[in-house]
C-alpha cells in the first residue's frame, strides 16, 4: 500500500474517532479558557485519604464544584473558570480544611490538605494558605493578571500591548502615526500566530497578521474592558491549541456575578501632551499637526437570578482625529507641465479620523449543581482614513486624494454548554464568526498620477486599489476530560474535536485606479518632459471570488503523574482542511501552452506535473500530525524547584490570499502599458499616446490595456507544503521568598519550516552569483511567470529569564507586585530576505542561510505598588529596553556583488543602568488616585506618561555602504516621544 495512502486512511480514522467524540462525548470545558486544581488530601500523618470530598467554589458567583479522592489521595477539578475560590476538603473522621485559591487562565495549581483526626462532620474549618505560583506547568507561559490589565500603563488600550510580559514575544509599537498592531515569537512571522478568546479562534485564514483584524490595523483585536485575562503561551502549548506554529495567546472574559458592579472610563490625550523628537526639532518652523484621542470605556454585571442567571456587557470606543502634513516641496524648473499640475493646491493639514467602537455581551447560566451554559457576542467596527502625505504612503509624498478608508468589521458569537460529573467533564461550543476587510479610495474615480523626481514619487488622484475581503466561519467543538483513570499513577485524560465550515468572499480590484507615471527622461526611451506619461499600470477583469473550505481537527492527551512530583504530558493533534489552496483551480489553458513551449528556456525550468492543476490533482494536506511532549519534576515535595522541558510539533496554515492571486492574476489581471515620448514614433511595445486615456473611465481603459499590456501567472504546485515548527525547550522554575517569588530560567530552540515562497521562474541569477539572466515572456503573452516553493526557513536559540512577585499587601495595607523578563536570542532565517516576506527574488534557493535583523537582548520589567504614606494613590509603570536591531549593510550580494554585509550595523548603544548596553528605551508611568469610597462607589483620576523620559530611539539608519559620509546616521525615530495621557474612571 502507498504511503499515501496510509496516510490518508489513518486521516480518515481520527476523523471518525473525531466524530465520536463530538456526538458521543459526556461533556468538558477546555483548558483554553479555564484553570485546574489538583493535588492530595492526607491525614495528619501523611496517609492518603480515599474518597475524601473536594469542593471549590466561586466567591463571585456562588456556583461550586466538587470531586472525590481516589485511593492514593489525589483529586483533580478541572475547567475552572478563573477567580477566586474556596477550596474545601472534607472527610468523615478528619477535621475538614480550606484554602483561598485564585484560579488562572491555563494555569494548572496544586493544593494539597492535610486533615488532622477530629469532628466527623461540620468542624469549624482550618484555613491554609495556597502557593499562588504554577510551578508544575510544561509550557512557556505567563499569565497577564486582571491587575495588571487594569493597571499598567498601555497608550491604546489595546490588549495585546502586554503580551511583552512574555520572554520572547515581541508586539508593533503603538504610535500615534501607525497602522499595524501585531505580535510575534519564536523568530517567526506574524501569520504564524493566533488568539483564543473564550475558546474560539480568531485565526486570519485569509490575510497576513495571524488574528482577524490585525492585517494593516492599529486596533484592538477585542474589547479590553471585557477581557478578564490571559496567558500568553510562547511555546511547548498543548495539543488542544490549533491553527499556530508559533505562540499563541487564550484569553478568558469577564462575567457578571451576585453583585451588580460596573464601571465608565475616559482617558484623553491631544498635540499639547505630546512633545517634539529629535528631528521635528530640527525643523525649522515645525508646527505640531492637529491630534486628539479619546478612549472611552463602560461595563456592567450582575445577577439577573441570584446563584444562577448572570449578564455582563462592556462598551470600549477609541476616537483618533488626527492628521497629517502634505507638503510637495519645491518642484522642479523648467517644465510647463509641472507647472499646470499645480501642486501647492494639494499642500496642507488634512484630517485623518480613526474610529473604533467594540460590543460585548454575555449571559452565563448556573443550569445545575452538573451543568451550565454561556451566550455570548462581540462586535467590532473601525475605519480609518490613512496612508497620505508621508505616513504609509506608496512613495515619498501623497496628496489627500490618494488616501485610503481602510473599513473592518468583526463579529462572534457563540453558545457554550458544559456537564461535569464525577470524573467526567465536557463542553459543547457552536460558534459563528464573520470577519470582514474592506480598504477602498477615500476619494474614488481619479486617475492617479505619479510624478517622479529625485528618484522619488509625488503622488495625486484616487488611492489605487479596493478589495473587500470576507471570512465566515461557522464553528462546532467539543471536549472531554476523564480524571478517574489511574494506572501507575493519576491520569487526567482529554479528548476533543473541532469542525469549521468557512466561507471566502473575496473582491481584490487592485490597480483598477489606472496609474500614470511622469518624469522627465526615461533612459532608451526619450525624452517626456512631464508632458505626457510613460507609463500606465492598470488592473482590470473579474476581481472576485468565492470559495468554501472545511477545518477539522483532532486532538487526544494525557497530563499522566507517575508519582506526585513527576507530571509527563503526552500529546497528539491532527488537523485537516479541505481547501487550504484552492484546490478546484484549473490552470487555463493557454498559461500550459506557454509554459509547455517554452518551459527549457526559462532560467528556472518547472517540473510540469507539480504546477499545472487539473482541479483535481493538487490534494489536501493529510499528514499534519503533531505529537506534543511536555515534563515537569519537582525536586523537592513542596514543588519549589522544578525542572521541565518539552518538544513538539506544530503546523500553521498558509493564508488564502495567495490562492486568491493564482485566480485572480489571470481574470483579473494588471496591465503595463508604455507611452512613446511625444516627440517619437511608437516602437514596438510602445502606444501612442492620445489624452483621451487620461481617464477612469473602464471603457476606453480596457481597450487600451488588452491591446498593449500582459498579465502574470501565478503557479501553486499541486504537493505545496503546510508550514510548521519544531520546538523544544529546557528550564528551572523556583519559588522563593516563602512563595513571594518565582523564577524561571527557559533555553528555547524553534524550527520553522516549509513556509510558502514566491519565485520568478523567468528569471535567475548569472553563473557569477549576480543578476540576472532573463528570458522575456513578453512576445508570448505573459510578463512573468511566478511559481510556489516551500524553501523559507527560520531558525530561533534563546535563554529566557523571568522573575515574578504577585501583588500582595502586607499588615500594614501597603502592596506590591512587579516582574522582569530577559530574553536573550539569535534569529536567522533562510530563503527570504526579511522575516515575513513572501517573494523571493529570483528564486529563495538563492538566497542562504544568514542572520535575522533582529536585536538579540530584550528587557521588559513591570510593577504596581501602592505609594507609601499617600493614601488611595496606586503607582505603576512599564520599562522596555533593547540592544538595537541587527541590520544589514548594502543590499544583497546577487544585487550589488561586494561590500554586502548581513548583520553588520548595529545602532550606537547608551546607558539605562548599565552603561551602552541598549540602543532602545522606554520607560511608561501610571500614577492613580482613588477618592474615598461614597455608598460603595469610587471615583479614580490618572495621569499615564508614556516614553516618560523622551528618550529618542532611533532608526531609519543609512546603512547602504560604510564608505557613504552619512553612514549610521538615522533620519527617523522609531518610538514616539513624550506623550502625556490623562483619565478618570468611575465604579459601583
Amino acid at each position: 500500500m502507498r504511503r499515501q495512502d496510509i496516510v490518508q486512511r489513518l486521516g480518515r480514522l481520527l476523523l471518525f474517532a473525531g466524530v465520536l467524540a463530538v456526538l458521543g462525548g459526556r461533556g468538558l470545558v477546555a483548558q483554553t479558557t479555564t484553570g485546574t486544581i489538583r493535588g492530595y488530601v492526607k491525614d495528619q500523618n501523611g496517609a492518603p485519604l480515599s474518597g475524601a470530598q473536594v469542593q471549590a467554589t466561586n466567591v463571585a458567583t456562588s456556583v461550586a464544584r466538587s470531586t472525590t479522592t481516589g485511593s492514593d489521595g489525589s483529586y483533580v477539578l478541572p475547567g475552572l473558570s478563573p477567580g477566586t475560590y474556596d477550596v474545601i476538603a472534607r472527610h468523615i473522621g478528619n477535621s475538614p480544611a480550606r484554602r483561598r485559591i485564585v484560579v488562572q487562565i491555563g494555569a494548572t495549581l496544586l493544593a494539597d490538605f492535610a486533615l488532622p483526626a477530629g469532628a466527623v462532620t461540620l468542624a469549624p474549618v482550618v484555613v491554609q494558605a495556597a502557593n499562588p505560583a504554577e510551578t508544575r506547568t510544561s509550557e512557556v507561559a505567563t499569565n497577564v493578571t486582571p491587575l495588571q490589565i487594569q493597571q499598567l500603563p498601555t497608550p491604546s488600550r489595546n490588549f495585546l500591548d502586554l503580551a511583552v510580559l512574555a520572554p520572547g514575544v515581541t508586539v508593533t509599537e503603538d504610535r500615534i502615526g501607525g497602522v499595524s498592531r501585531t505580535f510575534t515569537a519564536g523568530g517567526q512571522p506574524s501569520t504564524s500566530v493566533n488568539i483564543f478568546v473564550d475558546g474560539s479562534s480568531l485565526k486570519n485564514d485569509l490575510t497576513a497578521g495571524g488574528v482577524t483584524g490585525q492585517d494593516a490595523s492599529k486596533g484592538n483585536p477585542f474589547p479590553r474592558g471585557a477581557i478578564q485575562e490571559y496567558r500568553v503561551i510562547s511555546q511547548n502549548f498543548k495539543a488542544e491549541y490549533q491553527k499556530a506554529s508559533s505562540a499563541v495567546i487564550t484569553a478568558t472574559t469577564r462575567s457578571g456575578s451576585n453583585t451588580w458592579t460596573g464601571s465608565v472610563l475616559y482617558g484623553y490625550q491631544n498635540k499639547s501632551f505630546v512633545a517634539l523628537d529629535s528631528f521635528q526639532r530640527a525643523t525649522p518652523k515645525f508646527s505640531k499637526p492637529a491630534y486628539s484621542r479619546s478612549l472611552l470605556s463602560a461595563s456592567v454585571g450582575g445577577p439577573i437570578q441570584h446563584n444562577r442567571l448572570f449578564f455582563f456587557g462592556a462598551y470600549e470606543g477609541n476616537y483618533q482625529n488626527r492628521s497629517n502634513l502634505v507638503d510637495f516641496g519645491a518642484i522642479p524648473a523648467g517644465y510647463p507641465a509641472l507647472t499646470a499640475v499645480n501642486f501647492p493646491q494639494y499642500n496642507g493639514n488634512f484630517g485623518s479620523p480613526f474610529r473604533e467602537t467594540m460590543l460585548f455581551g454575555k449571559v452565563t447560566y448556573a443550569a445545575s449543581s452538573t451543568s451550565s451554559a454561556e451566550v455570548s457576542f462581540s462586535n467590532r467596527h473601525e475605519t480609518d482614513v490613512r496612508d497620505f502625505g508621508k505616513v504609509n504612503c506608496p512613495g515619498f509624498v501623497c496628496a489627500f486624494t490618494e488616501a485610503v478608508n481602510y473599513r473592518q468589521n468583526v463579529s462572534i458569537g457563540q453558545v457554550r454548554y458544559n456537564m461535569f460529573k464525577g470524573p467526567w467533564l465536557n463542553e459543547t461550543k457552536v460558534d459563528y464568526s464573520r470577519f470582514r476587510r474592506n480598504p477602498s479610495p477615500n476619494t474614488p474615480g481619479l486617475p492617479a498620477q505619479i510624478y517622479q523626481w529625485n528618484n522619488q514619487d509625488h503622488v495625486i488622484g484616487s488611492n489605487f486599489s479596493t478589495q473587500d475581503f470576507i471570512q465566515r466561519r461557522v464553528g462546532i467543538r467539543n471536549d472531554l476530560t476523564y480524571t478517574g483513570f489511574r494506572a501507575h499513577g493519576e491520569h487526567v485524560i482529554k479528548v476533543g474535536a473541532s469542525f469549521d465550515f468557512v466561507t471566502y468572499d473575496v473582491f481584490k480590484g487592485n490597480d483598477e485606479t489606472p496609474r500614470f507615471y511622469y518624469r522627465d527622461t526615461v533612459t532608451t526611451r526619450g525624452l517626456y518632459g512631464y508632458a505626457t506619461p510613460y507609463q500606465l499600470i492598470y488592473g482590470t477583469g473579474n476581481a472576485k471570488l468565492k470559495k468554501n473550505n472545511n477545518e477539522f481537527g483532532w486532538y487526544a492527551q494525557d497530563d499522566w503523574s507517575p508519582s506526585p512530583q513527576l507530571t509527563i504530558n503526552l500529546g497528539i493533534r491532527w488537523d485537516f482542511e479541505s481547501n487550504m489552496f484552492n484546490a478546484s483551480y484549473v490552470t487555463p489553458q493557454m498559461v500550459i501552452d506557454t509554459l509547455t513551449r517554452y518551459n527549457d528556456s526559462l532560467p528556472t525550468p518547472l517540473d510540469l506535473s507539480q504546477f499545472i492543476s487539473t482541479g483535481s490533482n493538487r490534494k489536501p494536506f493529510y499528514g499534519a500530525f503533531q505529537p506534543r511532549l511536555g515534563f515537569s519534576y519537582a525536586l523537592d515535595p513542596e514543588s519549589r524547584t522544578t525542572i521541565f522541558g518539552g518538544w513538539g510539533l506544530y503546523y500553521d496554515r498558509s493564508i488564502f490570499d495567495i490562492s486568491v492571486d493564482e485566480t485572480l492574476k489571470l481574470t483579473h489581471p494588471t496591465y503595463t502599458v508604455s507611452f512613446a515620448d511625444p516627440d517619437s514614433t511608437a516602437k514596438p511595445g510602445e502606444t501612442t499616446w492620445n489624452n483621451s486615456y487620461f481617464t477612469a473611465d473602464k471603457t476606453t481603459l480596457d481597450a487600451l490595456a488588452h491591446t498593449s499590456g500582459k498579465p502574470e501567472a501565478w503557479l501553486i504546485g499541486k504537493n505545496v507544503k503546510v508550514p510548521r515548527s519544531r520546538q523544544w525547550n529546557l528550564g528551572v522554575r523556583r519559588v522563593m521568598g516563602g512563595g513571594d517569588y518565582t523564577l524561571t530560567a527557559t533555553l528555547s530552540a524553534v524550527r520553522g519550516e516549509n513556509q510558502l515562497t514566491l519565485n520568478w521562474a523567468n528569471f535567475g541569477l548569472k553563473p557569477d552569483g549576480s543578476c540576472c539572466v532573463s528570458f522575456d515572456l513578453g512576445p508570448h503573452g505573459f510578463s512573468n511567470f511566478i511559481y510556489s516553493a516551500n524553501n523559507a526557513k527560520t531558525w530561533y536559540d534563546a535563554l529566557q529569564v523571568q522573575v515574578d512577585r504577585p501583588y500582595r499587601r502586607s499588615a500594614n495595607n501597603i502592596g506590591w507586585g512587579g516582574g522582569i523578563s530577559l530574553t536573550y536570542a539569535t534569529r536567522s532565517l533562510q530563503g527570504v530576505d526579511g522575516l515575513g516576506d513572501v517573494f523571493a527574488f529570483p528564486n529563495a534557493l538563492n538566497i542562504p542561510h544568514h542572520p535575522a535583523n533582529d536585536e538579540k537582548t530584550h528587557i521588559v520589567a513591570n510593577w504596581v505598588m501602592d505609594v507609601p504614606y499617600a493614601s488611595g494613590f496606586l503607582f505603576s509603570g512599564l520599562i522596555t529596553l533593547g540592544s538595537g536591531f541587527l541590520q544589514d549593510v548594502g543590499c544583497p550580494l546577487r544585487f550589488c556583488g561586494a561590500g554586502y554585509e548581513r548583520g553588520g550595523f548595529t545602532p550606537e548603544r547608551v546607558g539605562f543602568i548599565i552603561p551602552n548596553a541598549f540602543a532602545y528605551r522606554n520607560v511608561d508611568l501610571r500614577l492613580a488616585k482613588d477618592f474615598p469610597n461614597i455608598s460603595g462607589t469610587t471615583m479614580r483620576v490618572t495621569l499615564d506618561l508614556f516614553n516618560a523620559f523622551n528618550y529618542q530611539n532611533l532608526g531609519c539608519f543609512d546603512t547602504g555602504s560604510k564608505t557613504n559620509l552619512s553612514f549610521g546616521h538615522a533620519s527617523c525615530v522609531v518610538s514616539d516621544p513624550r506623550r502625556l495621557q490623562v483619565g478618570a474612571e468611575y465604579t459601583f
